[in-house]
């Protein structure tokens, strides 16, 4: 035994010292990274002139959601790469935007091989400052190995699309096929029980069918087909193309892979999706001739993107006397309660929307949505600051990104005015509850609850039937919610009643539709929208701020610390994992989330799943 227990004591020092001096070499290794990181700051950072490489690399978002520093830096260092990264939607239009006038930059080089799939309507917000770039006279070159929908969408603003031989350019439209579940729920025995208003509001068509209903097929395909002829219509326009014959290319795909003998990339060649067929080496002597060439690192020469975004935004600081307009950012699903950056939470949005009110600065606030809906409870939390702004005298603005529908369009009705994208996907005004229990599942199992209450709501839970009071309170409160809902739009869009129930019953509206039915009043993007604002505030003179939580001087020190290192750390290539399972999982995770996350506490929803291509 003295000696096993000598051989553990032994094993353990080992273990421990090895813990020891592999965690102080990390230390070090970050700690000189930020002495570097430091050091390179003092004075003014250097950007060498070439190619602006316009490389997305992950979801283009509206806000990013929390990060770890240190773990950011932990994973550059040990060349990983951070699973489902995100870029800020304003970073990149700011980056192209000050590329513009930056006499260092001799051209935009759209390099989005490893952007994941964003919304239509970021597309054209990022499209639109590329068409401004070009304002400029400088060239725009879009190369890749492949290119996705939403890839090729941003590359026709190019002058010139440079494809791989070996690649492949298929567009493949838009499509709305969910996972349903009804017949695995009745095989757990799982009792399921929906309450809802709207012949559309086919959030719960999973839980209850296994099929699309005919009235969620009608809508879907509305919306879907609005937002496909939008993509068309952008993408012939910018190559030049007709618009029918592009359609008809798209759908006789297979046939004209025939005619090139099955050669995909040839057939984008002939039919003048891209400009030419290009091997990486042939790209890099291209852009070398065009920017000139880089003798440290043999190749063109060129601006990395985060470091000109970094560079770019220095000295952006705000004059305590300059009158504002706040930017007040709604991202993700509606739930109640406080929620970290990315999210939307009833009460840290609605702290937000305060914090905008009680600075004097502030004149005017646009709030930003990009949200499918949640909690009904929490969207009428949020929507009583909305009002609480306008009473002191601020206007609201609306500005809708890729979604805003149900919640999202619950706190955008009472605002002043409502901007949105054609492509933005919107409406879906209704309300649903759901609530399942287990009861069969338990009894099928052997197990049994029982026992007595003092009214027939006492002990209501997840192990019983649901009584008949509470079901019937339930449905009670959601079509009050319905008619809460119908009231505030028609209240707040000059509207009658029933007016809006023709185009609510939780039906999914593209942009489009949505300002002909009076549900959106202008198209125009995020700086229409403030500029709509600051007019509506009397402003002639103003500056714009983003509304956070504010950071405690611990946290900004760490922050600061490790964004210096990181800044000095060799930029690694990443690629995204797009493994069949994991996005069949995801898409049944995020069927369930709901339930156990969005608590609010009526069982009451305006949210909208099928938002979410």
């Amino acid at each position: 035994m003295k000696t096993l227990g000598r051989m553990v004591r032994g094993l353990w020092h080992v273990l421990n010292t090895t813990r020891k001096v592999v965690l102080n070499l990390i230390f070090i290794v970050i700690l000189i990274s930020i002495i570097a990181a430091m050091s390179n700051q003092e004075g003014e950072p250097s950007i060498e002139e070439g190619a602006l490489m316009l490389s997305i690399n992950g979801r283009v978002v509206e806000q990013l959601r929390p990060s770890d520093p240190f773990s950011e830096v932990m994973t550059q260092m040990l060349g990983g790469q951070e699973e489902d990264p995100e870029v800020l939607l304003y970073d990149i239009i700011h980056v192209i935007d000050n590329a513009k006038h930056d006499k260092r930059v001799k051209a935009l080089v759209i390099d989005v091989s490893s952007m994941m799939s964003s919304g239509l309507s970021k597309m054209r917000e990022i499209g639109s400052a590329i068409e401004s770039f070009k304002e400029a006279n400088k060239p725009v070159i879009a190369i890749g190995d492949w290119y996705s929908q939403d890839q090729y969408y941003l590359a026709t603003h190019a002058d010139t699309i440079m494809m791989n031989p070996n690649g492949m350019l298929v567009l493949e439209g838009y499509a709305s096929y969910p996972l349903y579940f009804k017949s695995m729920l009745e095989k757990l025995k799982v009792s399921t029980h929906v309450f809802r208003v709207g012949t559309y509001k086919s959030a719960v068509e999973p839980f209850i069918r296994d099929d699309m209903s005919p009235a969620a097929k009608e809508a879907n395909q509305q919306f879907l087909g609005d937002l496909w002829e939008i993509y068309l219509t952008d993408i012939a326009k910018q190559r030049g193309l007709d618009k029918q014959e592009l359609r008809h290319n798209i759908i006789n795909i297979t046939e004209l892979m025939k005619e090139q003998n099955g050669n995909i990339a040839a057939v984008a060649l002939e039919t003048g999706l891209i400009d030419e067929l290009a091997d990486r080496q042939t790209v890099r002597t291209v852009l070398t001739d065009l920017v000139g060439y880089d003798e440290e690192h043999h190749t063109f020469k060129q601006i990395n993107f985060d470091q000109y975004l970094a560079v770019s935004k220095q000295n952006n600081n705000i004059d305590e006397d300059q009158d504002l307009v706040g930017i007040v950012v709604a991202k993700g699903q509606i739930r109640n309660g406080n929620q970290p950056t990315g999210q939307i939470g009833g009460d840290s949005t609605a702290r937000l929307l305060r914090q905008a009110r009680n600075n004097d600065q502030i004149k005017a606030v646009v709030l930003r949505i990009d949200s499918p809906g949640g909690s009904a409870f929490a969207s009428d939390i949020i929507r009583a600051e909305i009002d609480e702004l306008r009473k002191a005298g601020k206007p609201v603005i609306a500005s809708m990104s890729s979604i805003a529908a149900s919640g999202g369009y619950w706190i955008a009705a009472p605002t002043d005015k409502i901007y949105a994208s054609p492509a933005t996907i919107t409406g879906s005004i209704g309300i649903f509850g759901m609530i399942t229990t287990f009861e069969n599942s338990l009894d099928y199992i052997g197990v049994h609850a029982d026992g007595v209450g003092t009214t027939p709501l006492a002990g209501v839970g997840v192990t019983r039937a649901l009584p008949p009071t509470f079901e019937n309170l339930i449905q009670q409160n959601i079509e009050h919610g319905y008619r809460k809902f119908l009231s505030l739009v028609a209240d707040h869009r000059e509207m009658t009643f029933e007016e809006v129930d023709n185009v609510a019953q939780g039906r999914v509206w593209s942009g489009l539709r949505a300002k002909e039915l009076g549900l959106v009043d202008e198209f125009g993007d995020l700086n229409a929208a403030i500029s709509d604002a600051a007019e509506l505030a009397g402003l002639s003179d103003y500056d714009t701020q983003v509304v956070e939580k504010p950071l405690t001087e611990r946290e900004k020190f760490i922050q600061a610390l490790f964004s210096a290192s990181a800044s000095v750390i060799p930029e690694t290539v990443s690629t995204s994992n797009h493994s069949m399972v994991r996005n069949l999982l995801g898409q049944v995770e995020q069927r369930f989330e709901f339930v156990t996350r969005v608590s609010d506490p009526m069982h009451a929803y305006a949210l909208c799943l099928q938002c979410e291509l």
